[in-house]
């Protein structure tokens, strides 16, 4: 996400994004969470807003069958649990750090009275609205229309960053199939049919930790998911 600019208060002074998510003071507090350590749980109050400045979260679902599905992984610049300032009473989905984390917990008050004080930090609030809605509509017609195939291209290439600062990045967490099946909706025996097939073209590599290339990109711009060639 890009960094906003700072920006003058009506009282002349300047509102700097990164020194307001750098330090902790009243309404807002900085945590760091071990891996796998739950930030909070599906059923737990709505009452804050979360940041995250280091390392990534995973957000899980579970149905009353107790069922689990991965919704969402989210890395440093993003916030979470913005469901409260819009009346859920309630976290609709867990939140857990799937690698060392550090997140900045911004309590209710203090995000909506920032949100009406701050232009910048509301420019930066909306283009992450903004960017999660487009992302939820992406992952419909994902769902809908292309194969198992290219959903898992198009979830490993958004892992890796592809688009945002030019070049896919090693993924450092250790992301599980079982987790990498949960996000696209198939079986844990179909992600590792297509994860070798992807390290056989050499689209991916493993080396202590699991690295994309661009040349994955061609698995999600073909039209024929069975015919995958690599991009010249």
């Amino acid at each position: 996400m890009q960094k906003p600019r700072i920006s003058r208060r009506k009282n002349g002074s300047k509102f700097d994004p990164v020194l307001y998510f750098g330090t902790s003071a009243k309404g807002r507090s900085i945590a760091k969470h071990r891996q796998k350590q739950v930030i909070y749980a599906q059923g737990n109050a709505a009452d804050a807003v979360f940041y995250i400045k280091k390392g990534k979260v995973k957000m899980t679902v579970v149905s009353k069958q107790g069922k689990e599905a991965v919704i969402a992984i989210l890395g440093v610049g993003e916030f979470f649990g913005e469901g409260c300032l819009i009346g859920q009473p309630k976290r609709l989905a867990t939140a857990t750090a799937m690698t060392d984390c550090e997140v900045m917990r911004v309590e209710m008050v203090e995000i909506l009275r920032v949100l009406q004080d701050e232009p910048a930090f509301s420019r930066m609030f909306i283009t992450h609205v903004l960017a999660r809605s487009a992302r939820v509509e992406a992952d419909l017609v994902d769902q809908l229309f292309n194969s198992t195939e290219k959903r898992l291209a198009r979830i490993l290439l958004l892992l890796a960053n592809f688009g945002k600062e030019g070049r896919p990045e090693p993924i450092i967490a250790k992301i599980s199939q079982e987790t990498l099946a949960e996000m696209i909706g198939t079986t844990r025996s179909r992600v590792s049919h297509f994860m070798n097939k992807f390290r056989e073209l050499g689209f991916i590599d493993y080396n202590g930790h699991l690295e994309i290339h661009s040349s994955l990109l061609s698995v999600v711009l073909n039209e024929q998911p069975g015919d995958v060639k690599t991009l010249s």
